[in-house]
């Protein structure tokens, strides 16, 4: 029997990425959720994914039954993060709220929610806005271990990167890209940061075991087989794009929950639930970032 699966926050870019690869396998239904509902469609058919799943809003997720629910709600991008400000904490309840009511009656099903790697990152003696995010987050996973009667799974993602990507982000990578795809100069600082980018493939399989895991309340990191640093990344594109770029210390990337030299998870206890990724944070961009600027067929892989 297929498995009914609920996203909330279809517009999402992880959204997006899940999408794409459940819609391959037909051993799943899928119920896709958001405030706008013409966009998942829109989504579905640029990418040829056809129309075969239930799309609504919001309103209507409590009509259905779910053997899992992924929630992917969140505001998508720095800039809307940082003007978010303390809304941020109204905005993670909700939905989370509305998720834990239905849990309650139906205490069989399975609630996967996306966190962030912004959760270690909460510093108590000096909060500031830049620590909002991270302590919703936070907040988000306490409530969630507290009602240890019930299947909820945290994901906690650090950087995450695909072709679904929204150009206008403001991160480093985005206005790299764009500056490929107009032919532009790129300038960026000269912090040579580590982060990890989690492949939408790898994701997608870290889902897929929590969902075949025998029941359980915990929180798990995810991550690529290696981190990458800025320098690696800007070698890459230089060489293989001919990328032209300069350095200025007065050059800053959005960066709303605080600037993190090293942005990377440590720890693996996804592994013991059989995860092992395919991709290194390398390989994730090297692959995407074909799709976007027309190396690839955008409806495989």
């Amino acid at each position: 029997m297929s498995k009914n699966i609920a996203i909330l926050g279809a517009t999402s870019h992880i959204a997006k990425g899940l999408i794409f690869n459940f819609t391959k396998i037909k051993k799943y239904e899928l119920f896709l959720f958001a405030r706008a509902p013409q966009k998942v469609k829109d989504f579905l058919r640029v990418n040829n994914l056809g129309l075969t799943c239930h799309i609504d809003r919001f309103k209507r997720f409590k009509k259905e039954n779910y053997d899992a629910i992924i929630n992917c709600v969140g505001l998508g991008t720095p800039e809307k993060v940082r003007e978010a400000s303390e809304g941020i904490f109204k905005l993670t309840d909700e939905f989370d709220s509305m998720i834990l009511q239905y849990l309650h009656r139906h205490p069989g099903s399975l609630y996967i929610n996306f966190s962030s790697g912004a959760v270690y990152n909460v510093a108590l003696d000096n909060l500031g806005p830049e620590h909002y995010y991270g302590i919703a987050k936070l907040y988000q996973e306490a409530k969630h271990r507290a009602l240890k009667e019930l299947n909820i799974v945290d994901v906690r993602v650090f950087s995450y990167f695909s072709r679904f990507i929204d150009l206008n982000s403001g991160y480093f990578l985005t206005e790299l890209i764009r500056s490929l795809k107009e032919k532009k100069f790129f300038v960026t600082d000269s912090c040579d940061f580590v982060r990890d980018f989690i492949a939408p493939q790898d994701i997608f399989g870290l889902i897929r075991l929590i969902i075949k895991a025998k029941p359980f309340n915990g929180a798990v990191d995810a991550y690529s087989s290696m981190p990458v640093k800025k320098s690696e990344l800007l070698e890459y594109f230089v060489k293989n794009y001919a990328l032209k770029y300069s350095i200025d210390r007065k050059v800053k990337f959005a960066c709303p929950t605080g600037k993190k030299v090293k942005y990377a998870p440590s720890l693996r206890i996804a592994a013991a639930l059989g995860y092992k990724p395919k991709f290194s944070s390398l390989n994730t961009v090297i692959a995407e970032s074909k799709y976007i600027l027309g190396e690839a067929n955008a409806h495989t892989g």
